[in-house]
């Protein structure tokens, strides 16, 4: 097996055999590598580039926010986040402006720095 193949085993065992916490980490480092890509469009004035990864970035918002279990309170303040990034990443994709899509992944990396902290709590709670 050729190394790529083995490259892309390790990564579908990784997704496979994620936890739920680790699945939505994932997403959340995924949107920020697109929102960065898109980033680097914008400054290589490469509009297909960066149409395509505020796409990709919308997309991974969009099923964040889709997946949201709205019986907790929490959820709703999640939803406000994401209708709002959701909001910001048309804007952004429309005017092809850098300014917006750095505010987003700012708030990308936000939301995944608290998400990481939640799990970590949560594996010394699990250990206590």
């Amino acid at each position: 097996m050729s190394l790529p193949n083995k490259y892309e085993e390790y990564n579908n065992n990784k997704i496979m055999t994620a936890s739920p916490a680790e699945l939505t980490l994932m997403l959340y480092e995924g949107a920020i590598k697109f929102c960065n890509i898109a980033i680097m469009g914008i400054e290589q004035k490469d509009v297909g580039k960066t149409h395509t990864n505020i796409i990709k970035t919308e997309k991974i918002v969009d099923y964040l926010r889709t997946t949201l279990n709205m019986k907790y309170p929490v959820a709703q303040d999640f939803e406000n986040i994401y209708v709002y990034l959701s909001n910001r990443l048309v804007e952004a994709n429309l005017k092809k402006d850098k300014e917006i899509l750095e505010e987003v992944c700012e708030h990308l990396r936000s939301v995944r720095d608290t998400w990481k902290e939640v799990m970590r709590l949560n594996r010394e709670k699990g250990k206590a």
